[in-house]
């Protein structure tokens, strides 16, 4: 607002035309107004000079301070100019030369790029709020993963068994619930349910300590080492009090208990501890422990009845809203929209870390009570067991699995992100590396049955799919790579820091699959598995070297600066020779899936990749490619039978390429509407379309092209030996035919709509008004 208001003073300054600089114009101009008033012989001076204009640069650097500075020297200069030369004062800025803006410090440049302090607070806030909410959702998950991986005895009755599905199912159901929960219901839910497990400790507590500790044997104990009374034990009391005034005081806070009732519950607490302390006989410490726990519940149910309409509503609340967001969007933009919001990969991701650091704790325990030492080094072949340990109870069940894809998610995300930062990439469709990799490897877990595998049959599955996902994912990095080498190549980029990190990708993805292809030969046999991942990576290498010869020859096309009508050929030529190489492969993968289904492991699961192996890459490829073989036999037969210009009439039409703008040098094709091109430019736009560049009719081929056609070229211009009177006519006539054609068109659909309308009353002109629209 301050400088809102330095600005509007100034610019009213400018405006009333006085003698002041900066913002003081105004008042300058009223003083000088009012000194010429007082003194009528001041009327007779000439009237000075209009300030210059302060520069922008200067305005907008300098901030609210520099204008409030520029100000006060200009009124000190208005009214006393010797005010300003005096020691200890600043002078005014020079009105002609612009002060230089002083740069901000170090601190405040800081400050800018990571916002303003309430912004970062405000941030971090949310993103505590967000990893509390992630750590109260993994519970569930815990709870689902332990009743996936608990078995019933069958020899028990049918009712037992019965009702251990139907309180399994009940678990499930209620986590799934609580997991879905949105983040104030989640924080109330953990609220109540803290305050309720307060109560359930406090009154164990009192039970154990009244009825099952001998605090006669606890006389003549010390707290510390340091004796306090000889005959009783008041440290044990007193910690007995504190704990429950911490269960007490817990409890009404998390219920929000806030009038009398709180010093009554936390009083009924502790009564039972002081009949401990005057030692009262056992029969009355019942007594009392019993009715401490009474209380105590009949209040848990009070608020629980209280609650009970809240729960109600927001549970009737969440039902409407489901039903609703399903019934305008869809199930699967909602289960999408759930996803997002309970942010369910990092629950995944912390589920799996957290449940693997565990088991890494117990099992290091277990090493070291087996070795018989305290020290926390092992041996490589116990951390090697170790490690096989973890990987083999990392994906023991569906939900493992599921956290491990969301940790591999992770890795390819940031794996993704940094090989578009090296190559200088910034497509946003090479950013889904994150969500490809977890999903190949979760298909590939359960097409293998990975959860349902004996343990060391899961280390070897394990390993097999993760070499299958490692080929898998240089694939698609090649597929991110070979856009930025084509565009350097086509954009003849000479700088050596551009083209390095592109060919450095390259080269890796070349020598990657090879030492892969090697150590798997000199370590396996040859089975369906090693097969299929040589295959891959017999493909991957045959794409880069593809990729590679065609930024060869765009590079060389580059270098010498002169049209090579013969290079989308050899592009074709090389582009087609990987392709069908690449189908060949298809089919082969396609025979080896078949081969594995029936003699190996059959699933429906196999059996659905398989069908969407043949479609995709074996149906749409062989499709594909036949279409553009056929674009492009077409395209070289309408170019071969339009005429061609060369020599002496080709002198003759002085101008360019419409599509290259480059002149005519050896030849040029002639449409059917007269235009004429390069016979390489043509073709590559007959590739897109069948249309001439300029007119947008159609490149019709005609067999009995005569010799003596009318050739125009871009600019209007007609080739010697012809009537340009005659040309002129035939263009009017065949101009005017097209005009009445399409006003007869126009005129039947007039006519036709009005019949329509006529017919159908004015319900029905709206909806034909609305169309038309």
């Amino acid at each position: 607002m301050a400088t809102a208001a330095t600005a509007e003073a100034g610019g009213r300054g400018q405006d009333g035309g006085s003698a002041g600089g900066g913002g003081g114009g105004g008042r300058r101009s009223q003083t000088i107004a009012g000194r010429k008033h007082r003194h009528p012989q001041a009327s007779r001076e000439p009237p000075l000079p209009p300030p210059p204009p302060a520069p922008a640069r200067e305005t907008r650097a300098g901030g609210g301070a520099g204008r409030e500075r520029d100000t006060r020297g200009g009124r000190a200069g208005a009214e006393s100019p010797a005010f300003v030369s005096a020691p200890g004062h600043r002078p005014a800025p020079c009105p002609t030369r612009p002060c230089p803006a002083r740069p901000a410090p170090v601190w405040q440049r800081l400050m800018a790029a990571v916002g303003p302090p309430q912004q970062q607070v405000r941030m971090a806030h949310q993103q505590v709020w967000a990893a509390l909410e992630v750590a109260l959702r993994v519970p569930c998950l815990y709870i689902i993963d332990a009743i996936f991986n608990s078995y019933y005895d069958s020899s028990q009755s049918r009712f037992c068994i019965g009702l251990q599905i139907l309180l399994r199912l009940l678990g499930i159901f209620v986590s799934s619930i609580v997991l879905t929960l949105s983040q104030r219901s989640l924080f109330k839910f953990y609220m109540y349910s803290s305050a309720f497990l307060l109560a359930a400790t406090s009154v164990l507590v009192n039970y154990y300590a009244a009825l099952h500790i001998d605090f006669y044997g606890a006389y003549n104990t010390s707290a510390f080492g340091i004796e306090l009374l000889p005959r009783k034990g008041p440290s044990l009391w007193m910690a007995l009090i504190v704990l429950q005034l911490t269960f007490g005081i817990g409890y009404i806070t998390l219920l929000q208990i806030h009038s009398v009732y709180s010093q009554l519950i936390i009083l009924d607490l502790l009564v039972p501890v002081i009949g401990l302390i005057t030692e009262l006989p056992v029969h009355i410490r019942e007594t009392l422990v019993f009715t401490s726990s009474l209380i105590l519940t009949l209040n848990t149910v009070l608020v629980l009845a209280v609650k009970l309409k809240w729960f109600y509503y927001s549970t009737r609340y969440v039902y409407l809203l489901v039903r609703h967001m399903y019934r305008i969007y869809g199930l699967q933009l909602l289960m999408e929209d759930t996803w997002k919001r309970i942010r369910f990969p990092d629950v995944l991701r912390v589920f799996w870390l957290t449940r693997i650091t565990a088991q890494a704790t117990v099992l290091m325990y277990i090493l070291r009570m087996a070795n018989e030492t305290d020290s926390f080094v092992i041996s490589w072949d116990d951390f090697w067991d170790l490690i096989c340990n973890l990987i083999i109870s990392g994906c023991d069940s569906t939900l493992t699995v599921l956290g491990m894809s969301a940790v591999i998610s992770s890795i390819a995300h940031y794996l993704g992100l940094g090989i578009l930062a090296f190559i200088g990439s910034t497509e946003e469709d090479d950013r889904r590396l994150g969500f490809v990799a977890p999903v190949l490897f979760f298909i590939l877990a359960l097409q293998t049955g990975l959860s349902g595998l004996r343990p060391e049959e899961r280390l070897i599955r394990l390993s097999r799919n993760m070499c299958l996902l490692l080929t898998a994912v240089l694939h698609f990095i090649h597929g991110m790579t070979d856009p930025v080498l084509m565009s350097l190549s086509a954009s003849h980029v000479s700088s050596f820091r551009r083209h390095f990190p592109v060919l450095f990708v390259s080269a890796c993805l070349f020598i990657l699959p090879v030492i892969l292809s090697y150590v798997l030969w000199h370590h396996y046999a040859l089975n369906t598995w090693l097969f299929a991942v040589t295959a891959f990576c017999v493909e991957l290498c045959l794409k880069v070297i593809v990729s590679l010869t065609v930024y060869t020859l765009f590079m060389i096309d580059g270098y010498y600066n002169v049209l090579w009508e013969k290079l989308d050929d050899y592009v074709y030529y090389v582009r087609s020779t990987g392709n069908i190489i690449e189908f060949i492969f298809g089919v082969v993968m396609f025979g080896n899936g078949a081969y594995t289904m029936m003699f190996e492991s059959g699933s429906k699961i196999r059996a659905c990749m398989m069908c969407l192996h043949a479609y995709f890459n074996i149906y749409l490829q062989a499709k594909n490619g036949w279409k553009t073989f056929m674009n492009r036999r077409t395209a070289v037969k309408k170019i071969n039978s339009l005429p061609e210009i060369k020599g002496s009439r080709l002198q003759e039409i002085d101008d360019v390429c419409a599509i290259c703008y480059h002149e005519f040098t050896t030849s040029a094709r002639i449409t059917p509407c007269n235009h004429y091109f390069h016979a390489l430019c043509l073709r590559k736009w007959l590739y897109i379309q069948d249309t001439c560049p300029m007119c947008h009719q159609k490149v019709y081929i005609e067999d009995d092209i005569k010799d003596n056609s009318n050739i125009s070229n871009n600019n209007g211009f007609i080739a010697p030996n012809e009537n340009p009177e005659e040309a002129v006519r035939e263009a009017a006539a065949e101009s005017d035919r097209e005009l009445n054609d399409d006003s007869s068109d126009c005129d039947d659909a007039e006519r036709e709509r009005n019949g329509v309308i006529q017919h159908t009353g004015p319900a029905a002109e709206e909806l034909i008004n609305d169309d038309t629209d």
